[in-house]
């Protein structure tokens, strides 16, 4: 399986080869297009109780779909649902990954998803730290809102992430939730639940954060009774 992709770092696209028989695991809603003879299954992938897991923590679809191409191969083009990037990790079976809900978008078969409790949702916000844990041998495609921008840790090094730019880290990596500050800065600064990161390790994080951006979004939206704002 090959991976390109296109209209970076803005309105990325995902672009998946497939060899003759091939087949490529997709997030629901993900397709963009695909080849005429690829055949589509849609499965609740590792069962039922593992979907539902990772449909009630981390904001994945419950359903999953299997794409296989044809005799002579095919290509299935995906993208993410907001505007941002798209980013290919490899694993090589020596280490996992934690990603964040809603940014998983495509794997080669061999690559096992799986729910991870990461933490609590928090009062403020409903910020938390649920994640899929991504392991196995193969290609794991992960999206982004705005682009990526990635880090590699040192050992022992401490970085502190803001959850909402947060897109994916290396399992090894110890991790810790907190708020920004006290009670009175986290309901106040505009700033919510943190995560210390602490190395060794790759992180991948996001330069938009989607939680801000609705914080932004909803005082400009008209209040209900008030008519349209044209």
């Amino acid at each position: 399986m090959n991976i390109d992709i296109y209209y970076k770092p803005t309105y990325s696209l995902g672009l998946i080869r497939l060899a003759a028989g091939e087949q490529v695991r997709v997030e629901s809603g993900a397709m963009v297009s695909m080849s005429t003879d690829t055949r589509v299954e849609t499965k609740a992938t590792g069962g039922v109780m593992k979907s539902l897991a990772r449909k009630v923590l981390t904001s994945e679809t419950f359903f999953q779909n299997t794409y296989t191409a044809g005799p002579s191969g095919g290509e299935v083009t995906v993208a993410p649902c907001l505007p941002g990037d798209l980013m290919v990790v490899e694993l090589d079976g020596s280490e996992a990954y934690l990603v964040q809900g809603g940014d998983y978008v495509a794997s080669e078969m061999a690559v096992q998803v799986d729910s991870k409790w990461g933490g609590a949702r928090t009062f403020f916000g409903g910020e938390g730290l649920f994640m899929l844990r991504c392991s196995g041998q193969g290609k794991l495609l992960v999206s982004s809102y705005g682009a990526v921008h990635e880090m590699q840790l040192a050992a022992g090094q401490r970085y502190t992430v803001d959850t909402g730019h947060l897109v994916a880290f290396s399992e090894r990596m110890g991790f810790k939730l907190r708020p920004i500050a006290g009670l009175k800065s986290t309901i106040f600064s505009g700033e919510g639940i943190v995560v210390d990161l602490t190395g060794p390790g790759r992180v991948l994080l996001q330069t938009r954060s989607f939680n801000a951006f609705l914080a932004f979004l909803a005082p400009q939206l008209p209040s209900s009774g008030r008519g349209t704002v044209l």
